[in-house]
Protein backbone atom coordinates (compact mmCIF):
# COMPACT_ATOMS: atom_id res chain seq x y z
CA UNK A 1 0.00 0.00 0.00
CA UNK A 2 1.65 3.12 -1.18
CA UNK A 3 1.98 6.11 1.65
CA UNK A 4 -0.79 8.87 1.77
CA UNK A 5 1.73 11.75 0.93
CA UNK A 6 2.20 15.61 1.45
CA UNK A 7 4.28 18.07 -0.08
CA UNK A 8 6.18 21.31 -0.02
CA UNK A 9 6.41 22.97 -3.63
CA UNK A 10 8.55 25.76 -4.45
CA UNK A 11 11.83 26.96 -6.14
CA UNK A 12 13.91 27.09 -4.66
CA UNK A 13 12.79 24.51 -1.85
CA UNK A 14 16.14 22.34 -0.65
CA UNK A 15 16.24 24.79 2.30
CA UNK A 16 12.92 23.97 3.28
CA UNK A 17 12.62 22.76 6.95
CA UNK A 18 9.27 21.95 6.51
CA UNK A 19 10.35 17.77 5.81
CA UNK A 20 11.82 17.58 8.70
CA UNK A 21 8.82 19.32 10.67
CA UNK A 22 6.04 17.51 9.21
CA UNK A 23 7.25 13.71 9.03
CA UNK A 24 8.47 14.60 12.88
CA UNK A 25 4.87 15.01 13.92
CA UNK A 26 3.37 12.67 11.92
CA UNK A 27 5.53 9.80 13.71
CA UNK A 28 4.74 11.73 17.02
CA UNK A 29 1.22 11.41 16.00
CA UNK A 30 0.75 7.53 14.69
CA UNK A 31 0.35 8.44 11.20
CA UNK A 32 3.65 5.91 9.93
CA UNK A 33 1.78 5.61 6.70
CA UNK A 34 2.42 9.09 5.57
CA UNK A 35 5.10 11.39 4.48
CA UNK A 36 6.50 14.46 3.71
CA UNK A 37 8.70 15.45 0.87
CA UNK A 38 10.76 18.39 -1.26
CA UNK A 39 8.62 19.10 -4.61
CA UNK A 40 11.30 21.64 -6.56
CA UNK A 41 9.50 23.00 -9.16
CA UNK A 42 10.16 25.54 -11.42
CA UNK A 43 7.45 27.95 -12.46
CA UNK A 44 7.21 26.76 -16.18
CA UNK A 45 6.31 23.65 -15.00
CA UNK A 46 4.29 24.26 -11.83
CA UNK A 47 0.45 24.19 -13.54
CA UNK A 48 1.24 20.94 -14.96
CA UNK A 49 2.55 19.70 -11.72
CA UNK A 50 -0.92 20.53 -9.78
CA UNK A 51 -2.57 18.81 -12.43
CA UNK A 52 -0.31 16.06 -11.85
CA UNK A 53 -0.59 16.13 -7.97
CA UNK A 54 -4.75 15.74 -8.36
CA UNK A 55 -4.22 12.59 -10.10
CA UNK A 56 -1.94 11.28 -7.33
CA UNK A 57 -2.04 9.74 -3.68
CA UNK A 58 -1.47 13.32 -2.39
CA UNK A 59 -3.61 14.81 1.01
CA UNK A 60 -2.16 18.24 0.73
CA UNK A 61 0.81 19.97 0.10
CA UNK A 62 2.30 23.73 1.75
CA UNK A 63 3.17 26.29 -1.67
CA UNK A 64 6.15 28.56 -1.05
CA UNK A 65 7.82 31.33 -3.45
CA UNK A 66 7.76 31.83 -6.02
CA UNK A 67 4.47 29.98 -6.54
CA UNK A 68 1.77 31.08 -3.80
CA UNK A 69 -0.12 33.85 -5.98
CA UNK A 70 -0.46 31.76 -9.12
CA UNK A 71 -1.92 29.08 -7.00
CA UNK A 72 -5.02 31.23 -6.68
CA UNK A 73 -6.12 30.76 -10.08
CA UNK A 74 -5.53 26.61 -10.34
CA UNK A 75 -7.11 25.61 -7.33
CA UNK A 76 -11.09 24.47 -7.47
CA UNK A 77 -12.15 26.67 -4.42
CA UNK A 78 -10.27 28.88 -2.22
CA UNK A 79 -10.72 29.86 1.35
CA UNK A 80 -12.06 33.72 2.46
CA UNK A 81 -8.76 34.57 3.87
CA UNK A 82 -7.08 33.28 0.99
CA UNK A 83 -9.41 35.17 -1.66
CA UNK A 84 -8.67 38.28 -0.06
CA UNK A 85 -4.86 37.90 0.66
CA UNK A 86 -4.52 37.17 -3.09
CA UNK A 87 -2.02 34.20 -2.21
CA UNK A 88 -2.30 30.63 -1.42
CA UNK A 89 0.45 28.66 1.06
CA UNK A 90 -1.95 25.73 1.56
CA UNK A 91 -2.82 23.29 -0.57
CA UNK A 92 -6.10 20.40 0.66
CA UNK A 93 -7.05 17.29 -1.92
CA UNK A 94 -10.74 16.65 -0.47
CA UNK A 95 -11.75 12.83 -0.79
CA UNK A 96 -14.03 14.52 -3.32
CA UNK A 97 -11.98 15.31 -5.56
CA UNK A 98 -11.92 19.08 -4.51
CA UNK A 99 -8.21 21.35 -4.55
CA UNK A 100 -9.13 23.70 -1.38
CA UNK A 101 -6.39 26.56 -1.41
CA UNK A 102 -6.28 28.66 2.02
CA UNK A 103 -3.52 30.53 3.58
CA UNK A 104 -1.99 29.60 6.70
CA UNK A 105 0.56 32.11 6.82
CA UNK A 106 -1.80 34.79 8.20
CA UNK A 107 -3.10 33.39 11.29
CA UNK A 108 0.74 31.60 11.65
CA UNK A 109 1.77 34.78 11.62
CA UNK A 110 -0.24 36.53 14.51
CA UNK A 111 0.01 33.06 16.23
CA UNK A 112 3.90 33.87 16.14
CA UNK A 113 4.19 37.04 17.42
CA UNK A 114 5.05 37.57 21.56
CA UNK A 115 1.07 38.80 21.65
CA UNK A 116 -2.11 39.74 19.71
CA UNK A 117 -1.38 43.45 18.14
CA UNK A 118 -3.93 45.60 19.12
CA UNK A 119 -6.18 47.59 17.33
CA UNK A 120 -5.23 51.49 16.57
CA UNK A 121 -1.19 49.92 16.74
CA UNK A 122 0.84 50.70 14.37
CA UNK A 123 3.17 48.52 12.11
CA UNK A 124 5.99 48.92 9.51
CA UNK A 125 6.18 46.40 7.11
CA UNK A 126 8.95 45.23 4.54
CA UNK A 127 8.30 43.97 1.35
CA UNK A 128 5.70 43.42 -0.78
CA UNK A 129 5.56 39.84 -1.79
CA UNK A 130 3.66 36.70 -1.11
CA UNK A 131 4.23 36.38 2.39
CA UNK A 132 3.75 40.27 2.85
CA UNK A 133 0.01 39.78 1.14
CA UNK A 134 -0.26 37.34 4.40
CA UNK A 135 1.15 39.46 6.83
CA UNK A 136 -0.51 42.95 5.89
CA UNK A 137 -4.12 41.48 5.76
CA UNK A 138 -3.45 39.70 8.99
CA UNK A 139 -2.34 42.76 10.73
CA UNK A 140 -5.22 44.87 9.15
CA UNK A 141 -7.96 42.11 10.07
CA UNK A 142 -6.57 42.91 13.58
CA UNK A 143 -7.27 46.64 13.00
CA UNK A 144 -3.59 47.47 12.85
CA UNK A 145 -2.83 50.55 10.89
CA UNK A 146 0.36 49.61 8.10
CA UNK A 147 2.60 51.35 6.52
CA UNK A 148 4.50 49.23 3.36
CA UNK A 149 7.87 49.93 1.97
CA UNK A 150 9.47 48.18 -1.20
CA UNK A 151 12.49 48.44 -3.10
CA UNK A 152 10.00 48.46 -5.77
CA UNK A 153 7.53 51.76 -5.26
CA UNK A 154 4.91 50.11 -7.30
CA UNK A 155 4.61 47.15 -5.59
CA UNK A 156 3.99 48.96 -2.42
CA UNK A 157 1.71 51.55 -3.44
CA UNK A 158 -0.38 47.91 -5.01
CA UNK A 159 -0.62 46.31 -2.12
CA UNK A 160 -1.35 49.43 0.09
CA UNK A 161 -4.19 50.24 -1.96
CA UNK A 162 -5.40 46.40 -1.58
CA UNK A 163 -5.49 46.42 1.77
CA UNK A 164 -6.23 50.05 2.76
CA UNK A 165 -2.33 50.53 4.30
CA UNK A 166 -0.10 53.47 3.23
CA UNK A 167 3.35 52.77 0.89
CA UNK A 168 6.21 54.84 1.79
CA UNK A 169 10.03 55.65 0.75
CA UNK A 170 11.75 54.95 3.59
CA UNK A 171 11.33 53.15 7.11
CA UNK A 172 9.06 54.90 9.54
CA UNK A 173 8.75 54.34 13.45
CA UNK A 174 6.42 51.87 14.60
CA UNK A 175 5.14 50.02 17.27
CA UNK A 176 5.99 46.34 14.97
CA UNK A 177 8.27 46.55 12.09
CA UNK A 178 7.96 42.90 9.82
CA UNK A 179 10.63 41.75 7.37
CA UNK A 180 8.89 40.34 4.53
CA UNK A 181 11.93 40.69 2.28
CA UNK A 182 15.00 38.52 1.75
CA UNK A 183 17.51 40.34 3.36
CA UNK A 184 19.85 38.18 5.65
CA UNK A 185 19.43 35.17 3.91
CA UNK A 186 23.06 35.72 2.64
CA UNK A 187 24.85 39.05 3.97
CA UNK A 188 24.22 41.90 6.19
CA UNK A 189 20.08 42.27 6.13
CA UNK A 190 21.01 46.12 6.64
CA UNK A 191 22.34 46.20 3.18
CA UNK A 192 19.26 46.22 1.71
CA UNK A 193 16.64 47.55 3.99
CA UNK A 194 15.86 51.55 4.44
CA UNK A 195 17.19 51.14 8.05
CA UNK A 196 20.36 51.46 10.42
CA UNK A 197 20.63 48.90 12.97
CA UNK A 198 20.11 52.15 15.74
CA UNK A 199 16.57 52.52 13.83
CA UNK A 200 14.78 49.70 15.42
CA UNK A 201 15.01 50.93 18.83
CA UNK A 202 12.08 52.52 17.31
CA UNK A 203 10.36 49.70 17.41
CA UNK A 204 8.62 47.73 20.43
CA UNK A 205 8.76 44.35 18.39
CA UNK A 206 10.63 43.78 15.88
CA UNK A 207 9.17 40.08 13.61
CA UNK A 208 11.51 38.55 10.87
CA UNK A 209 9.57 35.80 8.94
CA UNK A 210 12.52 35.04 7.12
CA UNK A 211 13.81 31.83 8.90
CA UNK A 212 17.93 31.10 9.81
CA UNK A 213 20.20 28.61 11.78
CA UNK A 214 19.70 31.11 14.52
CA UNK A 215 17.77 34.47 15.16
CA UNK A 216 19.78 36.37 12.36
CA UNK A 217 21.71 39.36 12.14
CA UNK A 218 18.78 41.69 12.32
CA UNK A 219 16.76 40.03 15.06
CA UNK A 220 20.22 39.95 17.31
CA UNK A 221 20.36 43.68 16.62
CA UNK A 222 16.61 44.83 17.54
CA UNK A 223 17.26 42.66 20.59
CA UNK A 224 20.19 44.72 21.45
CA UNK A 225 17.70 48.06 20.65
CA UNK A 226 15.46 46.25 23.92
CA UNK A 227 12.94 45.36 21.06
CA UNK A 228 10.96 42.01 21.50
CA UNK A 229 11.43 39.36 18.55
CA UNK A 230 9.70 37.11 16.50
CA UNK A 231 11.58 34.39 14.41
CA UNK A 232 10.46 32.97 11.08
CA UNK A 233 11.07 29.42 12.75
CA UNK A 234 7.78 29.99 15.09
CA UNK A 235 6.18 31.08 11.72
CA UNK A 236 6.54 28.42 9.83
CA UNK A 237 5.73 26.07 12.91
CA UNK A 238 2.14 27.92 13.12
CA UNK A 239 1.22 27.78 10.06
CA UNK A 240 2.85 24.13 9.59
CA UNK A 241 0.82 23.29 12.66
CA UNK A 242 -2.88 24.95 11.34
CA UNK A 243 -2.20 23.02 7.78
CA UNK A 244 -1.33 19.71 9.33
CA UNK A 245 -4.90 19.32 10.80
CA UNK A 246 -6.45 20.44 8.01
CA UNK A 247 -4.56 17.67 5.98
CA UNK A 248 -4.93 14.77 8.96
CA UNK A 249 -7.73 15.65 10.90
CA UNK A 250 -5.28 15.61 14.00
CA UNK A 251 -3.92 17.65 16.43
CA UNK A 252 -0.52 19.18 16.20
CA UNK A 253 1.75 18.29 18.40
CA UNK A 254 3.24 21.76 18.55
CA UNK A 255 6.39 21.05 20.55
CA UNK A 256 7.38 18.29 18.39
CA UNK A 257 7.41 20.40 15.25
CA UNK A 258 9.17 23.47 16.65
CA UNK A 259 12.05 21.28 17.63
CA UNK A 260 12.20 19.74 14.70
CA UNK A 261 12.28 23.33 13.09
CA UNK A 262 15.24 24.18 14.84
CA UNK A 263 17.03 21.53 14.66
CA UNK A 264 16.86 21.42 11.00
Amino acid sequence: MSATRLAVIGWPVDHSRSPAMHNAALVAVGLSDWEFQLLPVPPEKFVDCIAGLRDDDFRGASVTIPHKETTVGLVDRLSDRAQAIGAVNTLIFEASGELVGDNTDAPGFIASLPAAPLPGSTAMVLGAGGVAHAVVWALRDCGVEVKIWNRTAARAEQLAKRFEATAVESAQPAQMLVNCTAAGLEGDPFASLPLSPEQLADYRVVADVVYHGGPGALLEAAAAAGAETADGIEMLVQQGAIAFEQWTGVAAPVDVMRAAAVAG
